[in-house]
């Protein structure tokens, strides 16, 4: 098992910054990929950015340019750094954790933390 705590979210005005951090302990050398995914009220999960071991990292259209997945294999932990926020950012986001050799990827999840941006 791979157990996820995120910290790190809070109350931001539009165009302000946060920083998710995301640590992860247990059988950590099962997961070789881990992420952010955010659910906003009334919509479905959708994933934000994803980085594997190696450091290959993608993200969502929504936030290129905007938000950083970083991670730091000393820690154990996986940061999202993010920019110019907006409204629609609002979510709550969760960190999760898999195998690229797995379907579906990503199988254990934090228990996520609240982003709320302010126009």
């Amino acid at each position: 098992q791979v157990r996820l705590v995120e910290s790190g979210g809070g109350l931001v005005q539009t165009g302000g910054s946060l920083r998710l951090s995301c640590a992860a302990s247990g059988s950590i050398y099962s997961i070789n990929a881990m992420g952010w995914y955010r659910q906003a009220p009334g919509k479905q999960r959708e994933l934000v950015a994803t980085i594997t071991n190696s450091g290959s990292s993608d993200y969502a259209d929504s936030v290129k340019g905007r938000f950083t997945i970083s991670r730091d294999n000393a820690k154990n932990t996986v940061y999202l750094q993010m920019n110019s926020l907006k409204p629609e950012d609002t979510a709550v986001y969760y960190c999760s954790a898999g195998s690229l050799a797995a379907t579906p990827i990503f199988k254990y999840w934090g228990q996520g933390t609240q982003v709320t941006v302010s126009s």
